[in-house]
Formats: structure tokens, C-alpha cells, sequence
């Protein structure tokens, strides 16, 4: 039910404004991204900069305007749809010449592309007519790339009138995202992600979008990011029994991909994909049988035909033949590449300071930290300013953060209403706590490190594209320092790169890897996995559960399953050299011992006073 597109790889979504205009440059070439419409205030200045950049008027749409945040979101999406068909129709115009739009259009596709074959042969035919009619054809076949939204699931608080009163739930932040997108007049695709949000999943029927009409087509379509094929069958299940079709999965690494990291107990991406490759027409049976029951029980058109569900997946690939590995063993429809754009300037908003240091860094340089305010393991970039300002007031004895958008407020220790844990209220409530709990000082040192280590995602992670495109703030004396959430594979990349040479890059047309030795990309997110296993195991040394030990055993016998499969798969790979399966089996052979010779602690018994 989505779109085709004639490219094999998306943008994901990056931060809350890395991708934050991300179709606006790359869509009229036919690929498709990911924005995130979490955070509205940047939405509206955004729309407020694009409007006054095509000449268009702009009227703002207050905090005091009923229901603004949807309506912010919905004239964001409406903005960008728009220009985007105005991009494309501009680019059906253009001469076939070198260095024009419409060239590099077909220059950027993949070469075993029907179109590309097209582009090429009008190329060389020197009769006059019958380059036009080659032309013309090409013309009618460009096709954009999709704008697509993201929503957190979990990030979804309550929101309040100007007296205190919390508000109904549809005005939560993620009910207010979804009604927004359900409004415009986008036909891309909203993608969920983070996990199951009832309230949220039980809002998507409401809109008549997300169900078929009377032909059986969807006006918008459902994306779920999923780590794994229990999560996709039980999410796919719930929402097919409303009515709600998946559109696509989209599997991602649970460790070797930006932003936070939601690790799996030890599956790996290579067998979680096997799995999917295994049952994928009999999930896509099951789901349309509930899902067209769910619609006839409702009085509403059905599906006259079983829908397609594509798999795609994203989170770790360096290299084109891992990319089309992907794509051909596995059997799916694309790839996600997300980090190696951000030194894309043509693709993505990064501010010039983090670019250049992105561009420079080290492998070192890129960690997985305790920054989130969520709790949930977060992959970091040491060298952003954010980081640099975070230690700074941790020195000056201010740690913490001034909390202005609240957007990851979840905390009520301290409140009855919820505050962020990365907030400067909460860490000094929570640090003069611990000083008078009378722990021991290297435990109190710990303690206090860890509460300290949190950091405010919400301005950093939307400041890039502000930066970039000299926008002032909408919050007066807010800090400009950014927070950027590379994943580790940004390690192999080096320097500042032009949209085509990327692009080549994922085609294997050519390489722009740096010289940083680089594992398949199932070595490298094993690494990962063994690595946070380790930390676990020593994290709970002395105060394990019965419960905690029996997860982390689960977790080891998984990735010594996991690497069985690996051995096996190498026979399958067939587009790298002997050497690099040797070495690959090698490094297999080294985790396996490594992990067969960690000691799971058993459950310690606590002493009742």
C-alpha cells in the first residue's frame, strides 16, 4: 500500500530536527526520509523559514490557538507537501543536461533499475527523435520519495490547561502528533516506534485515512519499527483487530543504530531477520484475515485483495554488499540508512561546528551512555557541545538542565506532577537525597554520577537545523548547544560527502569508507551485545534477582544461538572474499568464547533486617 519508490534505501528519522527538512532536499530525487513530528515549536519555525523562503505568507499559530500543537504539525506537513509536488513538477521541466535536476535524478538511481537502463540508452542513442521520445518516457516515470513522519510511542505525557487541569488524552503529545499527520494532506506514512502505547494504537481508527476506502486503498499507512518478530506479530495483531493495517515493518538493530538503544535479550538482527524471512507470508495471511474481520464487524469497506506488507531494515550497514545482501537473502524491500547521512549536508540539517566534528571524530568518540532521560541506554557523541556544556555545570556545581519543552517529563519522586529526570530541579532534589541517605563515598559518588549523567534531548536534539539555518530560538535565553545521537558505524566514515557520492557508496559504485578496520555489520552489533552483557553482568553482581540472573542466562544462550546461525549463514555470503569470511568466522569463534566464559551470578539473598 505505500507508494513505490524506485530507490532501495530511506532516511530514517535522526533526533528530533536532523531530518527535520530532510524530503524538502532529497525527496524530488525519489528517496524517501523520516521526520519526526515530536516537537512542534521547531515545526513552526521551520514552517516559518520555509514560507518566507518560497515567498509565501505566514501566519502563526500560537500557544493560545485551540489544539495548536496538531495544528502546527498539520501546517508543517501540508508546507512540505506542497513544495515538494512544486520541486517535482519543476524538475519534469528541466532539460536533460549535465549538472540539471532531472539528471542527477536518474544518475542517483541504481543501476539494475529499469529507468536507470532508460536514462542510459537515451544517453546514447544520437537520433534526435528518438532521444525526445526516450525523454519524454523518463519524464512520466519520475517518481518522489515519500515525506514520512515518526512518533515515538512513549513519548506521549499529559498535557494541561492554563489552571492546572490535565487535559483529555487526545491532547497527550503523541495523540496530538498522530492527529496531526491524520490531518494533512501528506501520503506518506507515520512511523511508530519504542514500543506498544494503548491509548495511542486505540486513537488510529478514528481517522478514516488509516482504514481502506471503498477500492481498498489506504490514504495513509502505518509504519512499525520493530526489534523482533514476537513484537511484530503481537503489534500487528492489535491493530489489525481495529482495522488498522501494517504497511511495513521495519526492523531495527537493538545496539548498532542512533539514538536510543533498546536492546533484545540477546537476538540478533541476523536470525530476527531469518525469522521474518521464514513467516512472512503467513503473517501477512493472519493479519489480513483479522484485519478484514475487524472492518466488516465496523460497517466499512474491506480489503478486496490480501495487502503486501514490506520488511525493511536499518542499523549498523557500512557497506554495499551488506546493503544488497540484505536485500537479497533476507527478501527485503530496503534498507534504512541513517547516520552516514549526517555528514550529508545536501540531506540532512547539521550545524556546521557538530558537522566538522562529526567528520574528524575518532571511533572512540562514539559511546553508549545513560544521557536519556527515559532510562534506556542512549548512543552518544562525546565531542558534542551539548556534552561539553553538561560537564561544565556538573564542574560549576549546577548539574542539570533548565526544562522548557518537558516533552520526556516522566519523574513524580519528588512532584505530583511529573518532571525529567535530566532536569536541574530533579538532580538537585535527587542529589541532596543521596547525601543524606549515608551511603558510603564511592558508592555516593556513583550514584550521584549517574543521576548527573542525564541530558536535556529536547533542546539538543532539535538546536542543529535552528543553528544551521540561522533561526533564533522561539525560548528566550535557551542554551544552543546540540546533542547529537550517531550510531557506532559513523566510526567508518570520515569527512563531509556530496548526496551522489552517499549514494554511489550504498550502490557500490564507490567506496568512501576511512581505514578504520570494519566487521560485517552482524560482527560489529554482536560486539555491541556482548559488550552490554558484561556490563550487565557486573551491574548486578551483588544485588541479582532470581528474575535478573534467568534473563541474563536467556541473553547469553541467545547470542551463542546467534552465532551458530552466523557460521552457518558465511556459506550463504557469496559477494565477499574468502579472507574477509575467514577473518569473519574467526571473530565469531573469538565471541563465542568469550561468552561461554562468562559466569552468570545466581539470585544473592538480601538479609532481612
Amino acid at each position: 500500500m505505500i507508494r513505490p519508490t524506485l530507490h532501495k534505501f530511506h532516511i530514517p528519522v535522526m533526533g528530533l530536527g536532523f531530518t527535520i527538512d530532510t524530503p524538502l532536499k532529497v525527496a524530488r530525487y525519489g528517496i524517501s526520509s523520516v521526520m519526526s513530528i515530536v516537537e512542534d515549536g521547531i515545526l513552526e519555525q521551520m514552517r516559518e523559514f520555509y514560507c518566507k523562503k518560497a515567498g509565501f505568507p505566514y501566519l502563526e499559530i500560537s500557544t493560545t490557538v485551540d489544539d495548536y500543537r496538531a495544528k502546527r504539525i498539520t501546517s508543517y506537513l501540508n508546507l512540505v507537501h506542497f513544495l515538494i509536488n512544486e520541486q517535482v513538477k519543476v524538475l519534469r521541466s528541466l532539460p536533460f543536461e549535465e549538472g540539471s535536476d532531472i539528471a542527477k535524478y536518474f544518475e542517483l538511481l541504481p543501476d539494475d533499475c529499469e529507468a536507470k537502463d532508460t536514462y542510459n540508452r537515451m544517453l546514447a542513442t544520437e537520433d534526435l527523435h528518438k532521444k525526445f521520445e526516450l525523454q519524454e518516457i523518463l519524464r512520466i516515470k519520475i517518481i518522489p520519495g515519500t515525506a514520512d513522519v515518526n512518533i515515538m510511542a512513549k513519548v506521549d505525557k499529559n498535557n494541561y490547561d492554563k489552571n492546572g487541569n490535565v487535559l483529555p488524552n487526545e491532547f497527550s503529545d503523541a495523540l496530538c502528533a498522530l492527529r496531526g499527520f491524520a490531518n494533512s494532506n501528506s501520503n506518506g506514512s507515520i512511523v511508530f516506534s519504542a514500543g506498544y502505547n494503548p491509548r495511542l494504537y486505540n486513537y488510529i481508527d478514528s481517522f478514516p485515512g488509516f482504514l481502506p476506502d471503498e477500492n481498498g486503498a489506504l490514504a495513509k499507512n502505518i509504519i512499525l519499527k520493530v526489534s523482533d518478530y514476537r513484537s511484530a506479530l503481537t503489534q500487528g495483531k492489535i491493530l489489525a483487530k481495529k482495522g488498522v493495517w501494517i504497511s511495513e515493518f521495519r526492523i531495527e538493530s537493538g545496539l548498532n543504530c542512533g539514538g536510543h538503544a533498546f536492546a533484545t535479550d540477546g537476538l540478533l538482527l541476523g536470525p530476527i531477520l531469518e525469522e521474518f524471512k521464514t513467516n512472512k507470508k503467513s503473517l501477512e495471511a493472519e493479519l489480513f484475515i483479522i484485519c478484514n474481520q475487524a472492518l466488516a464487524a465496523k460497517g466499512v469497506p474491506v480489503f478486496k485483495e490480501q495487502p503486501n506488507i514490506r520488511v525493511t531494515v536499518q542499523g549498523g550497514i557500512g557497506t554495499a554488499n551488506e546493503n544488497e545482501f540484505l536485500l537479497t537473502y533476507y527478501q527485503t524491500d530496503a534498507t534504512g540508512w541513517g547516520s552516514p547521512f549526517l555528514l550529508v549536508p545536501e540531506a540532512t540539517s547539521v550545524d556546521e561546528e557538530t558537522l566538522q566534528s562529526l567528520a574528524t571524530a575518532k571511533p572512540e568518540d562514539y559511546y553508549l551512555s545513560g544521557i536519556s532521560p527515559l532510562g534506556v541506554p542512549f548512543n552518544s557523541f562525546s565531542k558534542a557541545s551539548a556534552e561539553v556544556q553538561r560537564a561544565k555545570r556538573i564542574a560549576e556545581g549546577r548539574p542539570g538542565s533548565p526544562c522548557t519543552k518537558k516533552f520526556l517529563v516522566s519523574n513524580t519522586e519528588f512532584s505530583e506532577i511529573p518532571i525529567c529526570t535530566a532536569s536541574r530541579k530533579y538532580q538537585h532534589l535527587k542529589i541532596r537525597q543521596l547525601e543524606g541517605a549515608g551511603l558510603p563515598a564511592e558508592q555516593l559518588a556513583a550514584e550521584i554520577a549517574t543521576v548527573s549523567a542525564k541530558e536535556c534531548l529536547c533542546e539538543g536534539l532539535s538546536m542543529a537545523p535552528l543553528l544551521k539555518n540561522g533561526i533564533e530560538p522561539n525560548i528566550k535565553n535557551v542554551s544552543k548547544a546540540v546533542a547529537i545521537c550517531p550510531g557506532p558505524n559513523l566510526a567508518y566514515f570520515s569527512g563531509v560527502f556530496s548526496l551522489k557520492q552517499m549514494v554511489d557508496h550504498i550502490y557500490g559504485r564507490i567506496n568512501i569508507l576511512n581505514t578504520v578496520k570494519r566487521s560485517n555489520l552482524f560482527v560489529n552489533e554482536l560486539r555491541m551485545y556482548v559488550s552490554y552483557l558484561e556490563n550487565e553482568i557486573e551491574k548486578n553482581m551483588n544485588t541479582i534477582t532470581a528474575n535478573k540472573s534467568r534473563q541474563l542466562r536467556t541473553f547469553q544462550q541467545n547470542l551463542l544461538k546467534g552465532i551458530d546461525y552466523y557460521n552457518n549463514l558465511t556459506a550463504s555470503i557469496k559477494n565477499e572474499t574468502a579472507h574477509y569470511l575467514e577473518e569473519m568466522k574467526e571473530e565469531l569463534a573469538a565471541f563465542e568464547q568469550i561468552i561461554a566464559q562468562l559466569t552468570i551470578p545466581a539470585e544473592v539473598k538480601v538479609a532481612l533486617a
